[in-house]
């Protein structure tokens, strides 16, 4: 594709603030294209992946579409993603009021996705309003984000114990193990892993028969990006053991969303072979007016300053990707704390049946005469009183010192 055909495909550039102020004093903001493609090798079979373009706040309503797409990897059998495929959406959407405005909907949605994460497997999930994109995450599955100047941004956390020493911390801190296999002679191999179960990372849905230190309580950022647009490319962990994000962006610019999680696939091949189950998704989010994201124009460069790319052109370097930043995406809102009275509080919303108690965490109806605990003193706020929300089921509870990073207490251990 040429310099001019570029060039003529692009859209009048709106800055993200004037973009963000029109919102604000009531203007007319047009939504974008949505367009998406997948692409898959199975390894073992444990791969799942949801698309679902075209939902709705208010049935019926078009103006109040949004996009949901996720990748679900899971692990010991392919029950559990099966189940988050088919009842995570469900249980994100009855965590947030009904009837509430699109400004409201999306200040909550953040902490719903904390809410609605249920029993099951590792799990990358978006969801893409206008130009708003919120992403929630448990696992080594990621997402990241290729806006228009080349600038590809990270969306999620990695929560491989050999990777995220927080994470390590935390699960040691509340009495795990973080340690590799053993084998005769004392040597130690493979990734670090929590003990007792022996897995490699320290959060996903489920897994209950692991111990408590693994937990679902998931990274969540939410972001807002310019009218120019830009690529989300969400995988399992078998594209990001082969590639870089940066590889990964860079292998499909220019391409349609179909080919290009196609070219990520048969990249990932190419550089390491068909170790794991392997899924992407390509999402573009673009001004209605283009029919594809246009590649990032390679900027040429001379013998000398290739020459002379030490500390200086890093400088620079840092500095464009910065002011690009800027320009093409703001953050709203970024959490990644296992600490549930952070990242719930006592007012969220419990939706419960008259006569029974929603757990905060798996979302679960129950009487309260299957053991559900308030959560007064010191389970969510000093100043809580009995019968207030939010409340813990007992496997829930069970669970909540270790994803705070403490030892479980006395009371806890007894029951």
């Amino acid at each position: 594709m040429s310099q001019a055909e570029v060039s003529r495909m692009k859209p009048p550039l709106v800055p993200l603030a004037t973009l963000i102020g029109r919102e604000l004093r009531g203007g007319k903001v047009e939504k974008p294209l949505v367009k998406y493609g997948q692409a898959a090798l199975a390894k073992k079979g444990e791969d799942y992946f949801l698309t679902k373009p075209d939902c709705e706040r208010i049935a019926g309503d078009p103006s109040t579409s949004f996009s949901v797409f996720a990748i679900f990897d899971g692990h010991n059998g392919i029950s559990a993603a099966i189940f988050a495929k088919e009842n995570l959406l469900a249980n994100v959407l009855s965590a947030i009021p009904q009837g509430v405005s699109r400004d409201d909907w999306l200040q909550a949605l953040p902490r719903a996705l904390v809410a609605g994460e249920t029993s099951g497997t590792t799990v990358t999930f978006v969801v893409i309003d206008g130009w708003t994109i919120t992403v929630a995450s448990v696992g080594d599955s990621r997402c990241i984000l290729d806006t228009q100047g080349g600038v590809v941004s990270l969306l999620t956390v990695d929560h491989r114990l050999e990777e995220n020493v927080e994470e390590r911390e935390r699960v040691t801190a509340s009495g795990g193990e973080v340690g590799r296999l053993n084998v005769f002679g004392g040597n130690e191999v493979g990734p670090l892993r929590c003990w007792p179960g022996g897995l490699c990372l320290s959060r996903s849905i489920g897994d209950t028969d692991v111990g408590e230190f693994i937990v679902p309580i998931p990274h969540v950022k939410q972001v807002k990006i310019s009218n120019a647009g830009g690529r989300l490319i969400i995988a399992s962990d078998g594209i990001w053991d082969a590639l870089s994000s940066d590889v990964a962006a860079e292998s499909c610019r220019g391409l349609p969303a179909e080919l290009a999680a196609k070219l990520v696939v048969k990249e990932a091949l190419r550089s390491r072979g068909l170790k794991d189950d392997t899924t992407c998704l390509v999402v573009d989010i673009i001004p209605s007016d283009i029919p594809v994201i246009p590649p990032t124009p390679k900027k040429k460069q001379s013998f000398l300053s290739t020459f002379l790319s030490g500390k200086k052109s890093q400088s620079v370097n840092k500095a464009t990707s910065k002011l690009s930043a800027v320009g093409a995406v703001e953050e709203l809102f970024e959490e990644g704390s296992a600490m549930l009275a952070e990242r719930l509080g006592k007012d969220f919303p419990s939706n419960q049946s008259p006569g029974t108690f929603k757990c905060a965490v798996c979302q679960v109806d129950q009487p309260p005469a299957d053991n559900l605990t308030a959560n007064s003193g010191s389970f969510f706020s000093p100043t809580s009183k009995s019968g207030e929300g939010p409340f813990l089921c007992t496997i829930c509870r069970k669970k909540k010192d270790a994803m705070e990073g403490k030892k479980p207490s006395r009371s806890l251990v007894a029951s």
